[in-house]
């Protein structure tokens, strides 16, 4: 019998200082049997660091042709499309022909990563790529409970992240800026 997914409720009151974006955001999401706590942790960080009313979450580690998370115009078109991890360099373009803009929220071994697959798609103009810190992102997805609340404040880019053990300080490491 196959595992089904995972139900977390979350509650996050986002204010964004960078972008004017100041929400009360609640959903659940579904954590897929193979995916581990870090993951999901980094799929509800690029929602918040991307955050806008028509971006969802894609089936993502269900389905291959989806990413981790999408926003589409009402006509059907990917606006954006975010993914989280390590992609290959194949994978990256695939995705960057499929939307008008591609992020990636990459946690991890990114050093290794970095070296192999930035400089091959180096030339995607719609492609920009943030690296989270592997220590605060373990410490934030470590023990996640099944109900989530977050006060998220983002300014200068660092993201402030309070939740029931206190506040983590999470600051991207842009290696790919959009042009």
């Amino acid at each position: 019998m196959a595992l089904s997914a995972t139900p977390y409720k979350v509650d996050v009151n986002l204010t964004d200082l960078d972008r004017n974006v100041y929400e009360t955001l609640r959903f659940t999401v579904a954590r897929h049997p193979s995916e581990t706590e870090e993951r999901l942790c980094a799929r509800l960080l690029a929602f918040v660091l991307w955050y806008s009313e028509a971006l969802a979450f894609g089936r993502g580690l269900s389905d291959v042709d989806e990413p981790a998370l999408w926003e589409k115009s009402l006509d059907g078109r990917v606006l954006h499309w975010i993914e989280v991890g390590l992609p290959d360099a194949d994978r990256l373009t695939w995705c960057s022909r499929r939307a008008e803009r591609v992020s990636l929220l990459a946690y991890g071994r990114t050093d290794i990563w970095e070296a192999k697959v930035l400089p091959a798609v180096a030339s995607l103009k719609n492609l920009h790529v943030a690296s989270l810190p592997q220590a605060a992102l373990e410490t934030v997805a470590q023990d996640l409970p099944r109900a989530i609340e977050w006060a998220i404040m983002i300014s200068d880019g660092a993201l402030f992240v309070t939740d029931e053990r206190g506040q983590h300080e999470i600051t991207p490491h842009w290696l790919k800026l959009e042009r």
